[in-house]
């Protein structure tokens, strides 16, 4: 998707235009804001298909405009990297929980950052659209991007829903946490199994009395339970 429109947006110049450069060279369209403010007036210009975010924005926190996303029809679906100087773990999970859907520390390899952005984007490329599924109270409805427990819509991030339909698409299969990683995260993208398991841990609080359905298997990974087994 090297046609791809991405919004970058980064408070420090130096950073920024960097980003814009190798990004632009990949023959990505690249927009760029230096603030909130800026970045929310092209949100609602224009649409993206990525938006990397810096955390520390000097008018608005990172974590803010990225829940801001998640609750826009527009954008709950679009893939967010957040950028971060802050790598301690509550942090990843902090950014994670408020809809990103990967982070990347300063500072970073530029070979990183264009893998993670190939990576997102290729996950969030055009699928066949799917029909609803149903399990207990959980409805899946992946052609519209929208899953609802116990007939309440639950907001979740792109990630979180690519696992989601990845394990809900074969019930009862092992997902190896290496399998999932390559599958969902990309095999260029170089994570570890706490990832998964993060996204794993924020899917099912936010899955409720649903939870049940995502069952760890010790040591290996994870499984869709159906719950009619």
């Amino acid at each position: 998707m090297q046609d791809s429109k991405i919004l970058v947006i980064e408070d420090e110049t130096d950073i920024r235009e960097l980003i814009f450069l190798q990004l632009q060279l990949k023959n990505y369209t690249v927009f760029t804001a230096s603030s909130g403010k800026e970045a929310k007036e092209l949100i609602e210009e224009r649409d993206f298909d990525l938006f990397l975010i810096d955390r520390m924005l000097p008018d608005i926190n990172g974590l803010e405009l990225c829940n801001s996303l998640r609750s826009s029809e527009k954008n709950r679906s679009t893939p967010i990297i957040l950028i971060t100087a802050l790598a301690e773990a509550d942090n990843i999970v902090e950014g994670l929980d408020a809809g990103a859907d990967d982070y990347i520390t300063k500072p970073f390899d530029l070979s990183i950052l264009q893998a993670r952005v190939r990576a997102q984007l290729r996950r969030h490329g055009p699928k066949e659209p799917k029909t609803k599924v149903s399990f207990g109270k959980l409805v899946i409805d992946e052609a519209k991007a929208r899953i609802k427990v116990d007939g309440q819509e639950v907001k979740l991030t792109h990630t979180e829903f690519q696992i989601l339909i990845l394990l809900a698409s074969r019930p009862g299969t092992v997902h190896k946490r290496r399998d999932l990683i390559d599958a969902i995260l990309g095999d260029d993208v170089h994570v570890t199994s706490r990832t998964i398991d993060t996204h794993i841990a924020g899917l099912r609080k936010k899955l409720g009395s649903e939870s049940y359905l995502i069952e760890t298997i010790r040591g290996i990974g994870y499984r869709f339970q159906d719950n009619e087994q």
